[in-house]
């Protein structure tokens, strides 16, 4: 029998004896961990940031052992559903150039800013999240929760607290689609108030033009919106304040940001000495 499953006799006859090896007792160890992070994550964590987290922790273990940890105990993250983007780019507003042109790591904070506008359903109706991303960090610095999509509720909201928590104190290019809430003449107005300011936006019906943006919207959707259902839009908000204000900014790690936060990346910028 023991030739058959291709074991040991000694495994057998301590298998028997209920002894336990000292990898199986490093596995559990292990997979105790692993459900830790995947608890403190609130499931939204795969094996690759489970396993980063661990190393900070100087937990020694390899991807493939957490994946096969993982997937043993049936432990998973939160899936990737499809979702649709959602500003209207048809309209008689003037369009600016593509001034970002995918250039997605800039050398520091408060040179080039993303931002985007998504829907999130409730059972009492829409809600609409404006963000604003700084490209250097990834930290959302800027955004607005609205029952309407008006621009001084979307996107001049969503950029007056971002230049408050970030004041602009150099060139700076704001990029977004072409969606009506940025090509207006409100919204225009307000950025003509900081003349460091140039707009740019995305090619016609490019969504990789405005790709940062876009995967923020993809994380919030299949990490908090999708599997939940909201009563109304202060539920929604309060777990939307949750999730990019101390889950996103302050704990998720990022992988274009070598596994670091933004908080940490943030930090690690502003140390750097800038050029003279």
């Amino acid at each position: 029998m023991c030739e058959v499953f291709k074991v040991s006799r000694s495994g057998y006859y301590n298998s028997l004896k209920g002894t336990v090896s000292k990898r199986a007792r490093e596995n559990q160890r292990l997979l105790s961990l692993i459900k830790q992070e995947h608890q403190k994550s609130r499931q939204r964590y795969g094996s690759p940031r489970i396993n980063e987290a661990l190393k900070a922790k100087e937990v020694r273990v390899s991807r493939p052992r957490v994946a096969r940890l993982m997937k043993q105990a049936q432990i998973k993250a939160k899936t990737v559903r499809r979702f649709r983007m959602g500003t209207d780019s048809r309209h008689s507003f003037a369009v600016s150039g593509n001034l970002l042109n995918r250039n997605f790591s800039p050398a520091a904070p408060g040179q080039a800013w993303v931002s985007d506008i998504t829907y999130i359903r409730t059972l009492a109706g829409w809600l609409y999240l404006t963000v604003v991303l700084d490209l250097a960090d990834r930290k959302v610095i800027g955004w607005a929760l609205s029952e309407t999509m008006r621009a001084k509720d979307t996107t001049v909201a969503a950029l007056r607290m971002a230049i408050s928590n970030r004041p602009v104190l150099g060139e700076l290019i704001f990029h977004s689609d072409r969606g009506v809430q940025y090509a207006c003449d409100e919204f225009r107005k307000e950025l003509r108030a900081y003349p460091l300011i140039r707009q740019s936006m995305s090619r016609r019906a490019n969504c990789w033009d405005n790709a940062v943006a876009e995967s923020f919207f993809k994380s919030l959707k299949t990490e908090v919106v999708y599997g939940t259902r909201f009563i109304d839009q202060r539920v929604a908000a309060v777990e939307i304040f949750e999730y990019i204000e101390i889950f996103y900014n302050r704990e998720r790690l990022h992988s274009s940001l070598g596994y670091r936060t933004p908080r940490q990346m943030e930090e690690l910028l502003n140390c750097k000495p800038r050029a003279a």
